[in-house]
């Protein structure tokens, strides 16, 4: 073997190091009073300047016969997801001071869950896709469950890990009956050989419901108000924005790699997937009055808006508006938790929505981030969720001018009459801080460096990435277009 190819790894290979990095830091100074400041600033300094080095790699490489593979839109991706976890590892600093005697472990899983999506947006064959799935759902079930303390998060990482079981178990199924199909697992072999045969298909179907558990797709979402509901909120946070940017990625990248040929069997399949979650998410989260389960029914829907771009019929647009959409999405949706977590850490007043009730008459700045992070996922101008949305729109009827069928427009129709739903349901949040009287309302409270300093950047973002079209083109042109 020529052990040279691990340098085509660079991002792995530096992710790891930082992994051994803070196990020794952590261990040397595991009984410092400076500990927690220390470990910190390592690790988020380190993790800081990774998606700089991802930035700058050059041509696209592969290694140890294509089983691990780059190319300029995975690497977009992962620079997209690097950043995210920074936002999640900086936020976090409110709750790990209740928890900093597990703090070490605790930066260890979340760069380890990293390491795996690496893995799966860098697969070249079936098989390492599935060990890159496992690498980033084995910590993360770890995550859940990190306050073991209370009942509630060994009641949701159960649930978790059961449903995760089960997925993989049907991934792996699928993968089974592919490689019966066609005697191969790398893509390429796989998207030469394959047919539209009974057992293809069975495969394909197989594959994609696993996949589903994984970015919470209807009907494969059960698990998913419960587990957000149980987990820390930072680990709400990281689960429903940075774990479902490389599973989306990289499930529309296989099926127009893997499975273009089968194209009329999965694209019907994906149209009704995609209008059932968008809907059943907007409607259950209209019900909910806990806020983190509010925000697991608007990921599921998000989710749905994030698989309308894999519909189009031209794979660089596809990829180019999914991209954009997950990286407005987490700014986004790292924004509201963020308040979220200041609110139950810092001002101990739980997760329930009563507790915004007139915010704005006693935190009018908190009240106001969290409001242009809520108008964003809404999709209101001039914010940049509006211009992810309409990407994502356009990017669903991208290629099918010729003969206009009729069903990509349908769905996209059916998307745009949710977006008015989800403002309804985004708006009782909005409603709650400014206009609901509330005889006791929250008092006004310090959020600590850590939470402004997340909150800071997402602001940025949500207002910058709307308006700065160098941050598009850049997608673009990783994707081709």
């Amino acid at each position: 073997m020529n052990y040279s190819q691990f340098l085509n790894m660079i991002p792995e290979f530096y992710l790891v190091l930082i992994l051994i990095v803070v196990f020794v830091v952590d261990f040397i100074m595991h009984k410092s009073a400076k500990k927690h400041d220390v470990l910190f600033a390592v690790t988020v300094a380190l993790t800081a300047v990774l998606p700089v080095r991802i930035a700058l790699m050059g041509e696209p490489t592969e290694a140890f016969g294509g089983i691990y593979v780059t190319s300029q839109i995975a690497n977009v991706m992962k620079v997209i997801l690097t950043a995210g976890t920074v936002i999640v590892l900086i936020m976090s600093q409110a709750w790990l001071k209740t928890n900093n005697r597990y703090e070490g472990e605790y930066y260890m899983l979340i760069l380890s869950t990293l390491l795996g999506m690496y893995m799966m947006l860098s697969s070249g064959s079936f098989l390492m896709f599935f060990l890159g799935l496992e690498m980033a759902s084995v910590p993360m079930a770890c995550l859940v469950a990190f306050d073991k303390k209370k009942k509630e998060s060994a009641e949701s990482a159960a649930k978790y890990v059961l449903m995760a079981t089960f997925s993989s178990g049907v991934m792996l199924f699928g993968i089974s009956f592919i490689y019966a199909a066609t005697g191969g697992l790398y893509f390429d072999d796989v998207a030469q050989t394959i047919s539209a045969s009974p057992l293809a298909i069975i495969g394909m179907v197989f594959f994609f419901s696993g996949l589903g558990f994984k970015i919470s797709l209807v009907p494969f979402h059960f698990w998913t108000a419960d587990t957000y509901q149980g987990a820390p909120t930072p680990v709400t946070g990281y689960l429903s924005v940075v774990s479902k940017g490389a599973a989306t990625l990289t499930l529309a990248i296989i099926l127009v790699k893997v499975f273009g040929s089968m194209v009329a069997y999965w694209q019907p399949m994906l149209w009704v997937v995609i209008m059932l979650t968008i809907t059943i998410g907007n409607l259950m989260a209209i019900r909910q009055t806990e806020l983190k389960r509010f925000m697991a029914f608007s990921s599921i829907s998000q989710a749905g808006y994030i698989m309308l771009a894999v519909i189009g019929a031209d794979p660089a647009a596809s990829q180019t508006a999914l991209t954009f959409y997950v990286l407005v999405y987490v700014v986004a949706n790292m924004s509201v938790f963020s308040v979220i977590s200041a609110v139950e850490h810092r001002a101990g007043a739980g997760t329930q929505m009563s507790a915004y009730n007139g915010l704005y008459q006693t935190n009018p700045k908190l009240a106001f981030i969290m409001t242009i992070a809520l108008f964003s996922l809404a999709g209101i101008p001039p914010f940049a969720g509006m211009f992810s949305k309409f990407f994502v729109f356009m990017a669903g009827v991208s290629g099918h001018e010729t003969g206009a069928p009729f069903w990509p427009y349908f769905v996209v129709f059916v998307a745009l009459v949710n977006t008015v739903v989800s403002l309804y349901y985004y708006l009782l949040i909005v409603k709650a801080m400014y206009i609901k009287q509330e005889a006791n309302p929250l008092p006004t409270f310090r959020h600590g460096g850590a939470i402004n300093t997340s909150l800071a950047i997402c602001t940025v973002g949500i207002i910058l990435f709307g308006v700065c079209s160098c941050i598009y083109q850049w997608i673009a042109n990783a994707a081709g277009m």
